[in-house]
């Protein structure tokens, strides 16, 4: 995308001295509750108010939504808390009822950004808005997918353009309702440094008690904003009730967050060297987990031998492994010595899980 930095300017209008805050209910359930929850964050540091209004479920038979009627509920809000408003749109329908009833804030959702034809019909419908449009990654860790999404967008001459980072699916059970993927977001946030970057823990992590220390992993690598669903009843939320926060909560959220902030010399550098560190850390926790999945699979070939009554050690097996792993850290500018060390601890926590198992 060229002239990227033009991305920025609507984020730098904003002159905040906090995050970018977008918050609200999942789903807009009736007016009472929109309203509700919106009187409750006016005094916030909350930017936009954001409420789902069509809400395509991954199975028919849930509830999907309230429809338009909930657009004219986000224009009370705006009228009554001076809130500006944020919903997600999923084709040109939605696009048009959305500028119809004067939107501020447009997002395209992880199932949308996946299909092409539906970003460019999106994008077709909002052509040379002044509205903020925002694209959430698709629910495979697709990069270039996501940045395709953006650039249909800006060629369509759509200029207040940012990314949501919501994590990915996986058919792997974790910790996270969407794994996060830190280092694909990484590896936007490096190409793009002027395309704005907000992260959804909410999303992210599926439960509320991990939201905060998503959000502040997500400022520690220099995100620009939060997008945080809150409800004022969250246990009796209609859609995606263990993921929201009460408006009480998210204040604390963000009363606590440590945000560094560029104020001179001395800040910038630690900014930088924290985001970098942040960064170890996110490859830092995939090592480990990578590890864990491999003394699985460890424990399993155990478990073969121990049928077959096959020794634990097979040399020829292992001097494979390594001459390849020197090779490979070669060229990935790792020194011989290096990939010894490593790989004969590996080799070494390998045969310990394996003996285990055999001599169980």
């Amino acid at each position: 995308m060229e002239n990227s930095a033009a991305l920025r300017t609507w984020l730098d209008e904003m002159n905040l001295d906090h995050p970018l805050v977008i918050a609200g209910p999942c789903s807009a359930e009736t007016e009472e509750q929109v309203l509700k929850i919106a009187h409750e964050l006016k005094d916030s540091d909350v930017n936009y108010y954001r409420a789902g209004i069509w809400k395509p479920r991954t199975r028919p038979g849930n509830f999907e939504g309230v429809g338009s009627i909930g657009l004219k509920w986000l224009q009370k809000v705006k009228e009554e808390t001076g809130l500006k408003t944020a919903t997600e749109v999923a084709n040109r329908n939605h696009v048009e009822l959305a500028l119809e009833h004067d939107v501020d804030l447009l997002w395209i959702g992880a199932r949308s950004t996946v299909s092409p034809f539906i970003v460019q019909e999106i994008a077709d419908a909002l052509e040379g808005t002044d509205k903020i449009v925002l694209v959430k990654n698709p629910v495979n860790p697709d990069l270039s997918l996501w940045l395709g999404g953006i650039e249909r967008l800006y060629k369509k001459n759509i200029k207040k353009l940012g990314v949501i980072h919501r994590g990915f699916s996986t058919y792997e059970k974790t910790k996270y309702r969407n794994i996060p993927e830190w280092q694909l977001a990484i590896e936007l946030q490096n190409k793009f440094p002027d395309l704005p970057l907000v992260c959804d823990p909410s999303h992210i992590t599926g439960k509320r008690d991990m939201i905060f220390d998503v959000s502040q992993a997500a400022l520690d690598l220099n995100y620009d904003g939060l997008m945080i669903e809150t409800h004022f009843d969250p246990d009796n939320a209609w859609s995606d009730a263990a993921q929201q926060v009460t408006p009480t909560a998210l204040k604390g959220i963000m009363r606590d967050l440590k945000i560094r902030k560029e104020t001179n010399e001395e800040a910038e550098y630690k900014s930088k060297l924290s985001n970098l560190r942040a960064q170890i850390d996110v490859i830092d926790n995939g090592l480990v987990e990578n590890m864990g999945k491999r003394m699985k699979i460890a424990d399993e070939i155990g478990q073969l031998k121990k049928r077959k009554n096959v020794a634990v050690l097979q040399s020829q097996r292992w001097n494979e492994i390594l001459g390849k792993m020197i090779l490979e850290g070669e060229e990935k500018g790792l020194s011989e010595e290096f990939i010894l060390r490593i790989f004969k601890a590996i080799h070494q926590e390998s045969i310990n899980h394996q003996e285990k198992i055999i001599n169980a």
